[in-house]
């Protein structure tokens, strides 16, 4: 009976957060600061599986690496903690509400291996030739100019760096924004190539999501 119950909970977790996400849409492309909550729903672990998304980009103790689209943060302080005290964490965000809104959490969790990075458009701001690896989770449908901001990731790339696009399936199951603003993996892997990136493999384990690792 408690199993039924914990699945019809996360079930309308989903559902909410569905609902919540498709509300947003009309608001435009990018997500609004005023619906930050809508990224901390309590069952998110669950279907983003953070620690599975670190392991397959062979994120480990003292990796540098970026959290593009960072949002609220939620997926910064997992990356944070993951590295440790002798890695590194860019939070890159394009809106300063979300650069508030990283540096007042990484304040509260006490983290000093973050370091939050107000984009521009499609540059990213990071520092080239620098990063062990780059997530871009729930962002990738938002980016305006994609190409441009693949080439800028790719710069950023140490020779061995890994690029992650983890974004919503097109099926329009799950959490996530409405349909017509998803994108296609079919999309993301020809704008890499155009980026100079190549496919290293895709990762089938998320129920919501398509995740697509890249390198040079």
């Amino acid at each position: 009976m408690a199993l039924v119950l914990r699945s019809v909970f996360s079930v309308a977790l989903v559902l909410a957060s569905t609902s919540a996400w498709s509300q947003r849409a009309s608001h435009g492309r990018l997500f609004p600061p005023s619906d930050l909550g809508l990224l901390e729903s309590p069952d998110r672990d669950l279907w983003q599986r953070p620690d599975q998304i670190m392991d397959a980009m062979g994120i480990a103790d003292a990796s540098v690496v970026a959290d593009i689209g960072a949002g609220s943060g939620w997926f910064t302080i997992r990356l944070a903690r993951r590295v440790g005290p002798q890695g590194l964490v860019y939070a890159e965000d394009v809106q300063p509400e979300m650069i508030n809104a990283i540096t007042r959490r990484v304040q509260r969790e006490g983290l000093t291996n973050v370091r939050a990075v107000r984009g521009q458009n499609s540059d990213p701001q990071l520092p080239a030739g620098s990063l062990d690896a780059v997530l871009v989770v729930d962002a990738y449908h938002e980016v305006e100019d994609r190409v441009t901001m693949l080439a800028n990731l790719a710069r950023a790339l140490r020779p061995q760096g890994r690029i992650g696009v983890v974004d919503f399936k097109l099926d329009g199951t799950g959490p996530g924004p409405a349909p017509e603003e998803r994108v296609s993996p079919d999309v993301v892997v020809k704008d890499a190539a155009k980026a100079g990136l190549r496919l290293v493999r895709q990762e089938p384990f998320l129920p919501y999501q398509y995740f697509l690792i890249f390198g040079k």
